[in-house]
């Protein structure tokens, strides 16, 4: 067992050997095995790398033009009737965010793909809901949106005769 211990100093507590080992200088490391690591390779390989990512990233229609220029009109057209889901008072023709920059570059491949403006926006308004157009189709659930405006110019003129009418007694 003192074979041991002293073989391995720093095991045997309040020893003499244990702080002679502290104060002394640590022994120069010996690499056994592989060859020793350049600083050049991990700044080539991280050069690669930054070059390689833009090459190898997959291209968004999101902000670049079709190249047929009437698809493009089409996609513009209907892009500013497209309201942002985020930005809520916005067409996502004029909106920064992401979601409206991912529905612009949907908008570009479905017509680049053969769609027209109508099934866009059809399938659009699957996916998003009503919400989205700037132009509600009128049915059961959008009706109020359509009466609301005449209702209240109704209400506006009947109370516009009513305070006239009280003064010209």
């Amino acid at each position: 067992m003192t074979g041991f211990l002293l073989r391995h100093a720093g095991l045997v507590p309040a020893s003499t050997k244990r702080q002679e080992t502290w104060q002394e200088a640590p022994a120069k490391s010996v690499r056994r095995s592989g060859p020793r690591h350049k600083a050049g390779v991990t700044v080539w390989v991280g050069a690669l790398m930054a070059f390689a990512t833009p090459a190898l990233a997959q291209t968004s229609l999101a902000d670049t033009q079709l190249p047929d220029r009437a698809q493009e009109a089409q996609a513009r057209a209907l892009m500013t009737t497209i309201r942002c889901v985020e930005c809520q008072g916005q067409s996502i023709a004029d909106s920064q965010a992401p979601i409206a920059g991912t529905m612009r570059s949907l908008i570009r491949e479905r017509i680049a793909g053969g769609e027209t403006p109508g099934q866009v926006r059809h399938w659009l308004i699957g996916r998003y809901g009503d919400y989205i157009s700037y132009d509600p189709p009128l049915d059961g659930a959008t009706w109020p949106l359509w009466l609301a405006p005449i209702a209240l110019l109704v209400v506006g003129a009947w109370i516009a005769r009513s305070s006239f009418r009280r003064r010209v007694r």
